[in-house]
């Protein structure tokens, strides 16, 4: 007589035992429609099998009639994350997918009820971009709704810094900002202004970092070091600059800007006041968005793999693997016209 089926047993426990994705062992046991290797399906049924696992009502539901991936992004007006979405998209659609996209500016709070939201729909994958995904954030309720939509047999990739058990892609903000903060130093500025972005951001906290961890290498003193917060737009970056001018500026001085948003809008309050880029003031950004190379100056900056992190983010959500990937992108140094060397 066959033992009852235990109730304690879950999809991710097949998943493990069998060495796949908690996806792949969601489209052997669900009647997917979507073909699984031989060797990946047989392990996965023994796995079932020697845990007396049996799918319930919730994962039978997963089974979908399309094949979305759902991107949940913190701000989606910046041109940083245009160009992630619009690889995202590209990579989706050769793969025969299609990417939907839903912000939530940034709070917890909008995280969550977007990522239940979301749950319900039962897309294929959910992408996270955010520049910190903390366990712990609402008491990790974010957390368990998404390990409970991986239970289900969705995958989550997270775009951005996070220690949540996830596929991951995340940027070397603080070492790429170092090196940019190195190259103004060394090209003999001395007094630098950083303009921060929002305080309290995972990613422009980490490049504010290497900013300062870079001039002080350089041989900047620290107490000619100013940092100024503000909001991360053009805006933002305009009315920085204007107080900055109000407060003075020591030559030979320089802009480090938290990303090239800040720093054209920045650059825009300078041209305004006749102050001139770069014989007056240098100025840096950080992303190398489009709009960087078309400013008079052209934008020294950072060049993010932006492009390529969207890529990745739809191949780690749409491929079948077993194990967790945990990848780290660094930035390269691009100087154009909007720097110049200061003879001492």
């Amino acid at each position: 007589m066959p033992h009852p089926a235990r109730s304690t047993v879950t999809l991710r426990d097949v998943a493990a035992a069998a060495g796949v994705s908690v996806s792949t062992a969601s489209r052997v046991l669900g009647g997917s429609s979507r073909t699984v290797a031989s060797e990946y399906a047989q392990r996965v049924l023994a796995a079932a099998a020697e845990l007396r696992y049996s799918a319930d009502a919730s994962a039978r539901a997963m089974r979908r009639a399309n094949d979305s991936i759902a991107v949940v992004g913190d701000d989606l007006t910046t041109p940083s994350m245009g160009m992630v979405a619009a690889a995202m998209e590209r990579r989706a659609r050769d793969a025969g997918a299609f990417v939907t996209v839903s912000s939530t500016h940034g709070t917890a709070e909008r995280q969550l009820e977007t990522v239940r939201l979301q749950r319900a729909l039962r897309p294929r994958a959910l992408i996270l971009t955010s520049s910190r995904l903390a366990s712990n954030v609402l008491g990790g309720r974010l957390l368990d709704e998404l390990l409970g939509y991986e239970r289900e047999g969705g995958r989550v990739v997270i775009v951005g810094d996070t220690d949540m058990p996830f596929d991951s892609i995340s940027f070397d903000n603080h070492g790429s900002a170092k090196e940019l903060a190195t190259h103004v130093a060394g090209s003999g500025h001395r007094h630098i202004t950083i303009l921060a972005g929002v305080r309290g951001r995972g990613n422009v906290s980490a490049r504010t970092a290497g900013f300062v961890a870079g001039l002080r290498e350089g041989g900047v003193e620290e107490r000619d070091i100013r940092i100024l917060h503000c909001a991360g737009s053009r805006q933002g970056g305009f009315d920085a600059a204007r107080q900055l001018l109000t407060e003075g500026l020591e030559p030979p001085h320089a802009v480090l800007a938290a990303n090239d948003t800040i720093a054209i809008g920045a650059m825009s309050a300078f041209r305004a006041a006749a102050v001139a880029v770069p014989s007056d003031i240098s100025v840096t950004g950080f992303d190398d968005i489009e709009l960087a190379t078309d400013v008079t100056p052209r934008l020294t900056t950072v060049s993010l793999p932006l492009a390529q992190a969207g890529a990745e983010a739809v191949r780690l959500a749409i491929a079948d693997r077993a194990e967790t990937e945990h990848l780290m992108m660094r930035g390269q140094l691009v100087v154009r016209d909007s720097t110049a060397i200061q003879v001492a």
